[in-house]
């Protein structure tokens, strides 16, 4: 893939959609000494330090009065998990965007999803992996990184995997519920980021001068799903879960962020297994 140069730094970045993801990156960045505007439809934290601003992407007419900013990160959540949802945030969301800045960025970082891969039998997958969405979640992101690449706007996309961290511990209650079950012996794998790295690492690739233009967000080891489980469910204290089939939709493959590495990137959290016992 083509890389990106912009030899400018961004001083100024819009985060649009500063949901929890959204709004650990903006805090990172203002840490390093960015001047920060942080877009959202609801109630604005009480943190001076981030400039707020209240806009929907979904409603051209909220979203007049936008700041000029170098840089944006485009990771909004939509209100529902259906096609049309979908559409409405990453599709129209990202063009009214678009339009209603004042100028366009010199980059634009838009949070994707690994959901745009399909299945691969355990196998590795990376950003040279042609795209095979099973889902209409994954179709619209393809599609939306189509739009943005295609556009002058230095765009990037980061392709995170499952997100996991503090506020994100629902899986605990179903391990101790006995509300989960895994494939076994089948090397079914499960592909992780800590909320905090995934913030990490999209701040990171801001600071880059000629970044790629597709990275793959995930932590430095996959693990077989059965592996997974019945390590957290002995620091719970939990049964470990019966066999049972892989979660619809998904695809089993390895994730690969040999790209996020090679930019210079190193994860927090390397491990889910020692991610997950930070949390418990």
């Amino acid at each position: 893939m083509l890389a990106i140069s912009h030899p400018q730094k961004n001083e100024t970045v819009l985060i649009a959609g500063a949901g929890d993801v959204g709004s650990r990156v903006a805090r990172r960045l203002v840490a390093q000494g960015k001047q920060v505007f942080a877009l959202r439809r609801g109630q604005m934290p009480p943190d001076p330090a981030i400039r707020w601003l209240r806009g929907d992407l979904t409603r051209p007419d909220t979203l007049r009065g936008l700041p000029k900013v170098d840089a944006v990160v485009f990771a909004p959540t939509p209100d529902a998990r259906d096609e049309a949802a979908y559409r409405a945030v990453f599709l129209d969301g990202l063009r009214h965007l678009v339009e209603a800045l004042p100028a366009p960025p010199r980059r634009t970082l838009f949070v994707s999803s690994t959901a745009v891969y399909g299945e691969h039998a355990g196998d590795w997958v990376d950003e040279t992996t042609p795209t095979d969405p099973p889902g209409f979640n994954g179709r619209v992101l393809v599609e939306a990184e189509q739009w943005l690449a295609s556009r002058d706007l230095g765009g990037m996309s980061l392709r995170l995997a499952g997100l996991y961290g503090p506020g994100r511990t629902q899986l605990f209650d179903r391990l101790r519920e006995g509300k989960v079950s895994v494939p076994r012996g089948r090397s079914v794998f499960a592909n992780r980021i800590h909320v905090d790295d995934a913030a990490a690492a999209m701040a990171h690739l801001l600071s880059l001068d000629a970044p790629e233009s597709l990275y793959v967000g995930v932590d430095d080891t996959p693990l077989p799903v059965d592996e997974l489980y019945d390590y957290l469910a002995g620091l719970l204290g939990a049964a470990p879960p019966p066999e049972g089939p892989s979660a619809p939709g998904v695809g089993n493959k390895r994730m690969s962020n040999a790209r996020l590495r090679a930019a210079g990137f190193q994860c927090r959290w390397p491990d889910a297994r020692m991610g997950y016992a930070a949390l418990i």
